[in-house]
């Protein structure tokens, strides 16, 4: 059945991809619209490096969220073709009001509505695809450019996978059959190995405070437990991951696996990329940097073949960023977060703070500094509005739980926004309606968990 699944989603991009095939042939400049997270940023990557290929013309723009106004801006402007990548499945019934072909490449949760002809709607959804982790926005966008012969593209697909924690524990469904394609394209090669960040770049116990996926608890952001660990171990703290010997290495293997056997695993590598964006995962964290810290553009170049200074300048964005979250970590220790019967929250008016919410509740709930019984939901206060994040566990998930749908339904009442996956999902909303939106969410997660 499975199968039959993927052929129909694959037929689907294929109609797309002729339609963008027939617009670069006619000459027509390729308007794209792509999300700001490091799932985004792959899959404009992904269509931006084809239509260079094929020396097409495009226009891209990065933007945080899809937008009634936003949408009314675009709908003005003069293009044969739009593609919006990891967004738009949410704006069927707005998209289809376009007098120009639209291409929607996305994997979040659908609006309920059939769409005009001239839309065509890439989603791993509709052919009954789990798209928080069978698929990702870069993984549907790669789709539709995968029948002109652009396999060795593939790659940008999974670090978007990655974006979007699909890749953690391998790579199911559809991301499987696009990880092939990477390895049959040559640009990738897949082995075994300690999944620990930065070995050739950061500090050893650096190395493993950052290292926030796969979760090391007592270890994933806190400097101070990892240079002890180490240090108990015999191994020297200072010096980089692949600058110890091949036995300090098992000794260092060994012990973490004690702590999170997922430590050890399958590692995909672009043999012939910079040594700092080697590593899938290590991309997609530089990727992801850059959107929190507002420089989409710096991401996208990079992607797009950009080195040098561009790197440079990412680098120091990921370090910041890195002992933000630290520092997010500590706060979380030390402030917990505020209980509701079936919910949990946490809200800062912190600058920094605000702007990692949704990152640090995410490794709150994996390092076990939050209750997992309870989906847990950061909030940043943004002038008038607030902005929410959600996030939730896989068993949550299967006892009922879909904070896509909680957050869809519980933003309407409140002239707001929201929706995503099961597991993780935002919204926008009034500032003045947030404890009303609380206390909705919470009814919502009890009838989801009851009703399930």
């Amino acid at each position: 059945m499975t199968h039959k699944k993927q052929h129909s989603l694959l037929n689907r991009a294929n109609e797309a991809c002729n339609i963008l095939k027939k617009h670069i042939e006619m000459g027509n400049v390729i308007r794209i619209i792509s999300h700001n997270d490091a799932d985004g940023i792959s899959a404009a990557a992904v269509v931006v490096n084809a239509l260079k290929e094929e020396n097409a013309q495009f226009h891209t723009t990065i933007i945080p969220r899809l937008k009634d106004d936003v949408i009314d801006e675009l709908r003005n402007e003069k293009y044969e073709l739009f593609v919006f990548c990891d967004m738009g499945s949410a704006y069927l019934k707005q998209l289809s009001s376009f007098k120009c072909d639209v291409i929607i490449a996305d994997h979040h949760q659908v609006q309920d509505f059939e769409p005009s002809d001239n839309v065509y709607h890439v989603n791993p959804h509709l052919f009954g695809i789990d798209g928080s982790k069978d698929l990702s926005g870069a993984g549907s966008s790669y789709l539709v450019i995968r029948d002109m012969d652009k396999k060795h593209l593939a790659y940008f697909a999974l670090i978007g996978a990655f974006g979007d924690m699909q890749g953690q524990n391998g790579f199911i469904g559809v991301n499987e059959l696009i990880l092939q394609d990477a390895i049959d394209s040559g640009a990738l090669e897949m082995h075994e190995g300690l999944k620990i960040v930065s070995k050739n770049s950061e500090p050893l116990y650096k190395s493993l405070a950052y290292t926030f996926s796969p979760p090391l608890d007592n270890l994933t952001g806190d400097l101070e437990s990892s240079m002890g660990f180490l240090e108990k171990m015999g191994v020297s703290y200072g010096i980089k991951f692949s600058e110890l010997e091949d036995e300090e290495k098992d000794i260092l293997k060994d012990e973490l696996i004690k702590i999170n056997p997922d430590i050890f695993g399958n590692i995909y590598e672009l043999p012939k990329e910079n040594q700092f964006l080697k590593d899938l995962e290590e991309y997609s964290y530089i990727l992801d940097a850059c959107g929190k810290n507002k420089k989409f553009g710096l991401g996208l170049s990079i992607a797009i073949g950009e080195r040098e200074k561009a790197l440079d300048i990412a680098l120091d964005l990921q370090k910041k960023y890195r002992d933000q979250i630290v520092k997010g970590i500590e706060w979380i220790k030390k402030e917990g977060s505020v209980n509701l019967d079936y919910i949990q929250y946490l809200y800062s008016e912190d600058k920094v703070l605000k702007s990692i919410m949704g990152t640090i509740a995410s490794i709150g709930l994996s390092i076990h500094i939050l209750n997992n019984d309870k989906p847990v939901i950061g909030i940043s206060r943004l002038f008038k509005d607030i902005k929410i994040s959600g996030r939730t566990t896989r068993e949550m998930v299967e006892k009922g739980v879909n904070l896509g749908q909680a957050f869809q339904d519980a933003s309407v009442n409140f002239a707001g926004q929201g929706g995503g996956h099961d597991i993780a999902a935002g919204a926008m909303i009034p500032y003045d309606s947030m404890d009303n939106f609380l206390n909705l969410v919470n009814d919502i997660v009890e009838h989801q968990i009851n009703n399930s």
